[in-house]
């Protein structure tokens, strides 16, 4: 599903973000990604995302070169991965159902399959009782749950997590972490950018550290 080939990335001439990276995480694969903070992670999320394009080596994003791919197709592949980030980067003027839906709407979907899938997700995540609320007034974890509902709302077939329970306390972690959880036994594959070792703990998977912009599997 994803493949990195001796990648580096730079945004400073005197240190690399990431140095000669190499990693292979399979379909369906649950991976956490941890290290320091300034230590790549990001960077590698990005790269994942498509956000930002190597300076060497080689990404492989289902199959396809992401170095090759022409700018107008990288929406496409970015359509297949969906992203939760640890401040949610909910609208705040927009209704939960309203953020969940715009990435459809942004995508020309027709009305009728937006409510549709908008509704069936939120009801997935289990916050379907709150579309109408506006973020700030939700929890923390709520407003969790609605970020991941928008993540998941395009179907797609990699999940990056960044930090998502770090803004949460245990038991609203908890609950966000099984509902990760379940989404992966779908079949999505999810990688999850993590500094909390009791998190890893608490449900082990593979990890991949990251340190000085190097990984060790």
């Amino acid at each position: 599903m994803i493949q990195f080939y001796h990648v580096s990335k730079s945004y400073d001439r005197r240190q690399q973000a990431v140095s000669d990276v190499s990693f292979r995480i399979a379909k369906g694969e649950f991976v956490y990604l941890t290290g320091p903070s300034g230590a790549g992670k990001s960077t590698l999320l990005k790269l994942i995302l498509c956000a930002e394009l190597p300076d060497d080596g080689q990404i492989l994003i289902a199959g396809r070169n992401i170095a090759r791919l022409r700018q107008r197709d990288i929406p496409h592949l970015r359509r297949q991965t969906g992203v939760v980030f640890q401040d949610y980067k909910l609208i705040e003027r927009k209704t939960v159902f309203e953020n969940v839906a715009l990435s459809l709407r942004i995508l020309g979907t027709p009305d009728d399959i937006v409510r549709k899938k908008t509704a069936h997700t939120l009801k997935s995540v289990g916050i379907y009782a709150k579309k109408d609320n506006y973020p700030l007034q939700l929890s923390g974890g709520e407003q969790q749950r609605a970020a991941i509902a928008r993540a998941l709302v395009k179907g797609p077939l990699i999940l990056l997590a960044d930090e998502p329970t770090g803004n949460l306390d245990y038991e609203s972690a908890a609950d966000i972490m099984s509902l990760i959880k379940e989404i992966h036994s779908q079949g999505t594959t999810v990688i999850l950018a993590t500094h909390d070792p009791e998190l890893i703990k608490r449900m082990p998977r593979r990890v991949l550290h990251i340190e000085g912009g190097k990984v060790a599997s």
